[in-house]
Parts: structure tokens; C-alpha cells; sequence
């Protein structure tokens, strides 16, 4: 934080930003005396930019505010895996970064910041609906499909627009410390702390629209996600060989069918815990997970948080 000025953040509206996407970091670092920061909303140029969900932005600054600017936020914008932002839009990016500029993407922000090469190597996140697509189109950038936010110093993403709400006070956390991140928390009455390895809240697997090859099985599947479900009984219930099974279910899915059946578990089990008071061992049993322990482990490992944490986040009515 300088020491001499308050903190400097730009706001950056492309066209078809996500209004809550917008007014989240304008929000919590608002300019008021008891936050050392000044915010500027800014555009590619100054004047009217054309929102998302039916709202439109008067901005009163272009590109040059992320010259002058210490944080960059990125809001999400509509369609972003169809067309990169302006070229000189992503050329300012880069230079600000550059010169040492904090660059945050807030849910499909993250395009934006991937079109730069900034996320090359680097893990990030988007929006659940849009991580497979930055995937396919940003094969360099790591992409973390499950988590809130990600932190790489320098370049931060974030999943949907409540999730950019964990951010920024994350951010917050870092500048001023716990007490004045809890404190933006309380005002905004949100969640003082919600850690960026938590899972983003998707919903459960569902099989595909039925045309598509092995959507009855997948189908079928979900409903016997308690049953031992082999590579071998899958493929016997589609009527093909194993190893032709394996090959266009992992074209259709971009999953294994071991990977898939794990993963419709794993959302089996959230659901089961944010929805009924079974215990862990219980739930692993009426997933086919068989023990509470291995349940833990799959849960960590894909999640990146424990079943316990799981529940108290996103027990219905918290």
C-alpha cells in the first residue's frame, strides 16, 4: 500500500459487463474517508458502455486510468468465449502490469486476462459455466474449476459474482490486515471469510440432452451412483466394447467414465450434505464410496476442502 496517497483502483467496464460484477469492487473500495483507497470506473474510452442484464455505464475515464491505477478489476462481460476485448484494452492490461499494477479478474473477467498471456502458467478461475471454455481456448493457463478465487500475486481471479465478493475482501485482507477486511464484511453483510480453495456451489450432474452418445447411460448411471459402477458395466449398458466406451465417452465428456462416475459422487455427497443430517460415513456409503475416509480423500481432492467444511458453508439457510 503507498504510504504517501491512498491506493489507487480502476474499475474496468467493458462492453457487456455484469452489473454486480461491476459494483462489487467498486463498492468495497469505495473512496471514503476511512479507506485509504480512490476508485475510478473506466472504460476503453470515456462515455456510454453498453451493459449486461439490461443496465448501460456512463464512464468517466478510458485507458489512462489504468496508467495512474495501483489494482486493475476486470468485471465479467457477456459472451466472453466468443471474442477477445479490443486489442488496446489488452495492451493496457499488460502495461499496467507491468509497471507493477495488481490485475484482479472477477468471473469471466479472467477471458480478459487470459487474452493478455498474463494466466499463462498460471492457475485461475472463472464462472463453473465458462471454466471448461477458457480451458479449451487458454490451454497454457491452469484452470481451477472448482475453487472461489485464486491468488497468483500479481493476477487474481475469481469464480461468479458472489465470489468477488470473497475476493475483494481477500484483497482487503492483504492491504489493511483482518480487522478492516471483517469490518467492509459487515457492511456489505456478507461472509467475512469464505477461503479461496472452497468450492464454488454448482449444480449437480445432469446428463446431457438426450441425441448425444451415452446419455442414457450417464443417465442411468446417476441413479445407481451407489452401485459399483465399472468402466465394464457402463459399457455393457451402451452396448459397446470397454475400450470404445472409454475413447467417445471421454470425447463427449472430456472426462474418463471413472473420472465422470467420481466426480457425479463427489456432487451426489454435496448435495447430501447441504440437504439431509447424515453423517460423513453414511453419505459415503449411499455415494459408493464405501467409507467416510475415502470419501474425505476424493472430497479433498477434487474440492479442495473437507466434507465438515463443506457442510457448515453451505448447509441450507446459512
Amino acid at each position: 500500500m503507498p504510504a504517501s496517497r491512498p491506493h489507487r483502483v480502476a474499475v474496468l467496464v467493458l462492453e457487456g459487463a455484469k452489473p454486480l460484477d461491476v459494483g462489487i469492487p467498486a463498492q468495497v473500495f469505495t473512496t471514503r474517508a476511512s479507506m485509504p483507497y480512490e476508485v475510478r470506473v473506466c472504460g476503453a474510452v470515456p462515455g456510454p458502455v453498453t451493459g449486461g442484464d439490461g443496465l448501460s455505464y456512463a464512464v468517466a475515464h478510458g485507458l489512462e486510468a489504468l496508467e495512474w491505477a495501483d489494482t486493475v478489476f476486470v468485471p465479467g462481460y457477456r459472451h466472453p468465449d466468443r471474442e477477445d476485448p479490443p486489442r488496446a484494452v489488452l495492451d493496457a492490461l499488460i502495461a499496467a502490469h507491468r509497471r507493477g499494477a495488481r490485475l484482479a479478474g472477477i468471473s469471466t473477467g479472467a477471458f480478459a486476462l487470459a487474452a493478455t498471456g498474463l494466466l499463462d502458467g498460471r492457475r485461475a478461475t472463472t464462472h463453473w459455466h465458462y471454466t471448461r471454455a477458457l480451458a479449451e481456448q487458454r490451454p497454457l493457463v491452469r484452470v481451477d474449476e472448482n475453487v472461489l478465487f485464486v491468488d497468483e500475486g500479481t493476477v487474481l481471479t475469481s469464480a461468479g459474482a458472489a465470489s468477488g465478493i470473497d475476493l475483494c475482501l481477500h484483497i482487503l485482507r492483504r492491504d489493511l490486515g483482518v480487522a478492516a477486511s471483517n469490518h467492509a464484511a459487515r457492511r456489505l453483510v456478507a461472509a467475512p471469510y469464505r477461503s479461496g480453495g472452497q468450492a464454488q456451489y454448482v449444480p449437480r450432474s445432469v446428463p446431457e440432452p438426450l441425441g448425444e452418445r451415452f446419455a442414457a447411460t450417464r443417465e442411468w448411471a446417476l441413479h445407481r451412483l451407489g452401485e459399483p459402477l465399472t468402466l465394464e458395466v457402463l459399457a455393457r449398458h451402451a452396448a459397446v466394447s470397454p475400450r470404445t466406451f472409454s475413447r467417445r465417452f471421454a470425447e463427449d465428456t472430456g472426462y474418463t467414465p471413472m473420472q465422470w462416475v467420481m466426480r457425479a459422487r463427489i456432487d451426489m455427497a454435496r448435495e447430501l450434505l447441504e440437504r439431509s443430517e447424515r453423517g460423513v460415513e453414511q453419505i459415503a456409503a449411499d455415494v459408493g464410496l464405501g467409507t467416510g475416509s475415502n470419501l474425505r480423500l476424493h472430497f479433498t481432492k477434487i474440492l479442495r476442502t473437507t466434507p465438515s467444511e463443506y457442510r457448515r458453508t453451505f448447509t441450507r439457510g446459512e
